[in-house]
């Protein structure tokens, strides 16, 4: 990933150094295990583990010649044991091993982690939506179904939605992370030939992971496919945030607007401008990350006990995919606790047409009234049409229409209030407050 999306957390994860020390890692709970089964004596296994190092510059050096970066890895640090007196001991590294061993139970290491760094900011996300729902419970404006006015709501009613679906991507998250944290230690085609089964169940206890019920040469890729699977999820959901003040950022609309910094500049061209720009750089990230899922669906179809297709598209997938839903976690997090609400607007949003959004409730109050429903329906829809042509105000072609004078009296204000939206919307604010609850206990 390119620096310009990548947090210091998670560039600190994924570089070749942190890589290679938990591949190091790896290896050395492979020994401590030995030598918990009397294979191998305990006191070299501990010279080894305090000598055991390496450069990245040797692993490289080595990798050209060998064209097997595990070889290098294995060669470098063999080679800075012995030049600290102790080459004798390095007969242990790697013993029994395959290069897949070492891949795939260090690299669960480093995923395991990365869900974690992306699990605490989605839970600071979260709270964030719960603390907004409930600060603007009763921020009216209008709703809008295929992006037309619908009927009243309230932005604390959105935010809220979008609280409880962060509380499903945390869920997901938690199951991928399980399901990543999984290691092997059971040698080539995963039959334990050369290795005992206590010694996969050792290191992996050490190492804080599950030992795979069975594996062939590889994990099984199921597995990351459903992290990134569930990290598109989680992105998709983050679209959605910033799609929505995209739309509601529009000069037409104008109703939220993401922060705008001091001494920002919108376009080279055009002073005025205001862009959307971090909610659509959300937009463009949540593309990447289904791009990856469909790599964890296709990586997991492999040939026979393993071929290595799957890696040169990990190598990419993985560190990328972590750390796209890391930074944009973060960006979303920025734009909402800087988001500009303008209530005003909103109210004239929805009072636009003279009232349009309230002809579901007339609607209703004239069925009430003894209207049949189809003639109410024609009734309210001929005065709507007329409104959204621009021949009057919805609310007073309706007060001109002797019928529906008969029917509602003369005062309508009672069906122009967008209350009557918001009058059972505290179970839904009663949930969030659960969920901030729960959070918080976590």
């Amino acid at each position: 990933m390119i620096d310009r999306y990548t947090l210091p957390e998670m560039a600190a994860l994924w570089n070749e150094e942190a890589k290679f020390r938990a591949w190091l890692k790896v290896e050395l709970a492979v020994c401590r295990a030995r030598a918990r089964l009397g294979e191998i004596p305990q006191e070299e296994v501990e010279e080894l583990a305090a000598k055991a190092d390496f450069t990245v510059e040797r692993i490289k050096e080595v990798e050209e010649q060998t064209n097997h970066d595990v070889i290098a890895f294995v060669t470098a640090v063999s080679e800075t044991v012995a030049a600290k007196g102790a080459g004798d001991v390095a007969r242990y590294f790697h013993f029994g091993l395959t290069s897949s061993d070492v891949l795939d139970t260090a690299g669960a290491l480093q995923l395991k982690e990365a869900l974690r760094l992306i699990h605490g900011e989605a839970k600071s996300l979260a709270l964030l939506l719960c603390v907004m729902a409930l600060a603007h419970r009763d921020t009216v404006m209008v709703g809008r179904t295929h992006g037309v006015h619908a009927e009243p709501t309230t932005l604390g009613h959105k935010l809220a939605v979008w609280a409880f679906e962060m509380e499903r991507n945390l869920e997901r998250l938690n199951h991928a992370e399980e399901m990543a944290s999984a290691g092997k230690i059971s040698g080539a085609v995963g039959t334990y030939a050369n290795v005992d089964p206590k010694v996969e169940a050792l290191t992996c206890e050490e190492l804080g992971l599950r030992p795979a019920p069975a594996s062939t040469q590889v994990v099984q890729r199921d597995r990351h496919a459903e992290v990134l699977a569930s990290l598109a999820i989680l992105g998709s959901t983050l679209e959605k945030i910033a799609l929505e003040i995209r739309g509601a950022q529009r000069t037409e609309v104008r109703e939220l607007a993401e922060p705008f910094g001091r001494g920002q500049k919108g376009s080279s061209a055009m002073p005025h401008k205001r862009n959307p720009i971090l909610a659509e750089r959300l937009s463009g990230m949540a593309r990447l990350l289904r791009g990856y899922a469909a790599v964890g669906f296709e990586d997991n179809a492999l040939w026979q006990e393993r071929d290595i297709s799957h890696s040169s598209a990990e190598r990419v997938a993985l560190p990328d995919s972590t750390t796209l839903a890391h930074y944009m976690l973060r960006i979303t997090s920025r734009i909402l606790a800087g988001l500009q609400v303008d209530e005003a607007r909103m109210r004239e949003n929805l009072n636009s047409g003279g009232g349009i959004v309230y002809s579901g409730r007339v609607l209703l109050a004239l069925v009430e009234a003894g209207m049949g429903r189809d003639e109410a329906y024609t009734v309210v829809q001929g005065a709507a049409m007329r409104a959204w042509e621009g021949e009057g105000g919805f609310r007073e072609l309706l007060e001109a229409d002797v019928e529906v004078k008969d029917r509602l009296g003369e005062d309508l204000d009672g069906f122009f209030d967008p209350s009557y939206a918001l009058r059972n919307l505290d179970v839904v604010f009663d949930r969030v407050e659960e969920l901030r609850e729960r959070l918080q206990s976590v």
